[in-house]
This record gives C-alpha cells, sequence and structure tokens, in this order.
C-alpha cells in the first residue's frame, strides 16, 4: 500500500477523528498540512492503521 495525497485528504475530509488528529499534529509539530497528512498516514493508516481497511476501500474501483 503506497501513500496517495489525495486519497488521504479524502479520508480525513470523511473522518472528523482524523481531521482532529491532523490538526493536532499541524500545532504540535508545527508542521505544513502536507507533512502532517504524510505523518498521519504513517501513524493511523500504514501497517495495521486503525485506518488502514477505510483508506484502500477508497483505492477500489466504484462500480
Amino acid at each position: 500500500m503506497k501513500y496517495v495525497k489525495s486519497q488521504m485528504k479524502k479520508l480525513v475530509k470523511e473522518n472528523q477523528e482524523l481531521q482532529e488528529r491532523l490538526q493536532e499534529l499541524m500545532n504540535e509539530h508545527d508542521l505544513e498540512k502536507n507533512f502532517a497528512l504524510k505523518a498521519l498516514y504513517h501513524s493511523e493508516v500504514a501497517g495495521d492503521g486503525e485506518y488502514r481497511l477505510d483508506y484502500q476501500a477508497l483505492d477500489q474501483p466504484k462500480g
């Protein structure tokens, strides 16, 4: 599974908890949104992250 910025943005947009976590990362570590999104991906999605299945579902073709 690879990081796709547009997919990660969509996942965050659809999840209030991830929106809050993104803001925390940006504020706590003084990160730009793009860097915070990537950090959020690695902490909450990659590997066996809590939001891995939701992220993968966004990659499925609509049909």
